[in-house]
């Protein structure tokens, strides 16, 4: 269970190592032997948006997006959980919503191929619905939890 829990992590670290040392050899081989990498600004463009995207499950997953809970923090525990969980659920419907709309954009651009590498667009465009999966499995764990807090009034 560790591993699944720390795979997310795992792979965008992975992701952002490839990036900066793909732009390090990039500077040195521009500056350096006056050969660019053609090849770079594409593979940039496909190791940003996965980061990206695994990069919001790690921070959902850790509690780590950006909120201001100034007057929700003064509300009592079960009506602090009922305001989270109203959120939450809205929030599972619009990336619900966002990873279909990607999911058919990937399905439509899996034969468009990017310039240099010609990797097809669908590895691109699929980082947004697997991203939106991952965020709604947290969501909804703690969709759980907030139940959890209204029913018997404290954090389980």
């Amino acid at each position: 269970m560790e591993l699944i829990r720390r795979l997310p992590s795992v792979v965008a670290g992975g992701a952002l190592a490839a990036l900066v040392v793909m732009t390090i050899a990039a500077v040195f081989a521009r500056y350096i032997f006056d050969a660019p990498l053609h090849w770079g600004e594409e593979m940039s463009g496909l190791l940003m948006i996965w980061i990206i995207m695994i990069g919001a499950i790690v921070a959902e997953r850790d509690g780590q997006h950006l909120d201001i809970p100034l007057f929700v923090d003064l509300l009592p525990t079960r009506i602090r959980a009922a305001v989270d969980l109203a959120v939450s659920a809205l929030s599972i419907v619009v990336l619900t919503y966002a990873g279909w709309l990607g999911y058919l954009l990937a399905q439509s651009a899996q034969y468009k191929l990017t310039e240099i590498l010609q990797i097809s667009w669908f590895w691109i465009d699929i980082a947004v619905p697997v991203g939106a999966v991952g965020l709604v499995a947290y969501l909804l764990r703690r969709c759980f939890i907030d139940i959890m807090v209204i029913a018997k009034g404290k954090a389980p």
